[in-house]
């Protein structure tokens, strides 16, 4: 699996649990992963503070966002087509550019 680009690197703050994007996943892993089966959520353009109480590994549909550690200025990038996994005890703002629907899932043994 691959980590997100250098560009919002959050492995480097100690503080901070790393968010991990996978890009473009291939169909036979989102297949594998049961993804379709997954419920699905959805929200506008704007910032959203979140606090992940379990781990989440999420694949979006649509939309672009920026996720911005708390009391952090680096950011992770990700979109339509990216899966994503974020952290139990992570605190982030989501700076949504544009309208996000994403399948998820929650797993309850992190």
């Amino acid at each position: 699996m691959a980590t997100s680009s250098k560009q919002g690197a959050m492995e480097s703050d100690a503080r901070s649990p790393a968010i991990t994007v996978e890009r473009n996943p291939p169909e036979s892993r989102l297949q594998q992963l049961g993804i379709k089966s997954w419920p699905k959520w959805a929200c506008p353009p704007g910032r959203f503070p979140l606090k992940f109480d379990a781990q989440e590994t999420c694949y979006l549909l649509k939309g672009k966002v920026k996720a911005y550690a708390k009391g952090s200025s680096e950011f992770v990038e990700f979109g339509a087509g990216d899966l994503v996994i974020f952290p139990k005890g992570l605190s982030c703002t989501w700076d949504v550019a544009a309208a996000v629907d994403k399948h998820y899932k929650f797993d309850s043994c992190s």
